[in-house]
């Protein structure tokens, strides 16, 4: 299965809000956001992104 199967994105303007979060923590870590970026970048993305999804249910 190619990468672009299982990355859809299933809210519209998702991609918009996720991009710049990508930018931030690969110039953070200092690598070019992407495919190619290390493991630890995308994992740090996934970290943020669930850390960002628990503090707006909470406010709920």
């Amino acid at each position: 299965m190619s990468s672009s199967n299982r990355n859809r994105l299933l809210v519209p303007g998702a991609r918009q809000a996720v991009d710049p979060l990508k930018q931030e923590i690969a110039a953070e870590f200092g690598v070019q956001p992407g495919a190619d970026a290390p493991s630890r970048v995308n994992g740090e993305i996934t970290k943020r992104l669930v850390q960002m999804a628990k503090q707006q249910l909470s406010r709920h």
